[in-house]
């Protein structure tokens, strides 16, 4: 035996044409909506004004540019979700040699849409066998002067993988925060947030700068490396606001 047979004539039951006229005239309504109101469900790429890798190294003075690391694995690429990166170490020559900040890993990515979750340190390192032992909502003073602002972040203390277990002290510190939109923003949750708020703007995007201070045989404290990333983002902050990401308004 067969089932029943579905004949033209369901499709021509009231509730089926009911059903069907009221998602069209939901999408139509919508459409007009949102050109009317200037809506944007989906955003337009913005690229950087400048590639990263055409940051000024004299401008970071008194900053040195040790090496300039690159991601040549393809997966680790797809994973990141951009090539808009530098994952340069810079050197402070006004630190001592042995200064547990005088070197330091600035990593900065660039995402010209936000279609994609924001990567966050507490999972790449974790999942690179680097257990967390403290994570803390910061707030970091940068600029001279009365120009100093208060940005949000996030500060992160990682234990050394088994297999770095006699190079490294036992820990590191990383801090890092989030450019969403011409503002900064501590917590991939409120980047998040801060995204989802642009409903009006043709673009959106965000950027992660990221400090870890890995660099050295022994780790410097929480005090030390706040001090450290403070002096350095009143270096390259201005140079990025400037230079690279989306000038303001751009994204509307």
């Amino acid at each position: 035996m067969t089932g029943p047979t579905r004949t033209n004539s369901t499709f021509l039951q009231p509730a089926f044409v009911i059903c069907v006229a009221v998602l069209t005239m939901a999408v139509a309504s919508m459409s007009i909506a949102t050109r009317t109101l200037g809506v944007y469900l989906e955003k337009e790429p913005l690229p950087l004004q400048k590639s990263f890798d055409l940051l000024d190294e004299s401008a970071l003075a008194p900053y040195r540019v040790v090496s300039k690391q690159t991601i040549d694995n393809t997966e680790v690429i797809e994973s990141l979700g951009t090539t808009d990166y530098i994952q340069w170490v810079l050197e402070d020559p006004n630190e001592p040699e042995a200064s547990p900040v005088r070197r330091m890993l600035l990593f900065v990515t660039y995402y010209p849409t936000p279609d994609r979750v924001p990567h966050v340190p507490e999972e790449c390192y974790t999942g690179s066998g680097y257990p967390r032992l403290e994570t803390e909502d910061v707030r970091l003073l940068t600029g001279p002067g009365s120009q100093t602002r208060s940005i949000p972040a996030r500060y992160l203390l990682f234990g050394s993988s088994g297999r770095e277990a006699f190079l490294m002290a036992g820990r590191f510190p990383v801090l890092y925060f989030f450019r969403v939109n011409g503002r900064y923003e501590g917590k991939r949750d409120d980047a998040r947030a801060a995204l989802n708020q642009n409903i009006f703007g043709r673009h959106s995007y965000f950027s992660k700068v990221e400090l870890a201070f890995n660099q050295a045989l022994t780790g410097p404290t929480r005090e030390q490396a706040i001090a450290a990333t403070e002096r350095l983002l009143s270096v390259v902050l201005p140079i990025l606001e400037r230079e690279h990401w989306p000038s303001a308004g751009t994204e509307d």
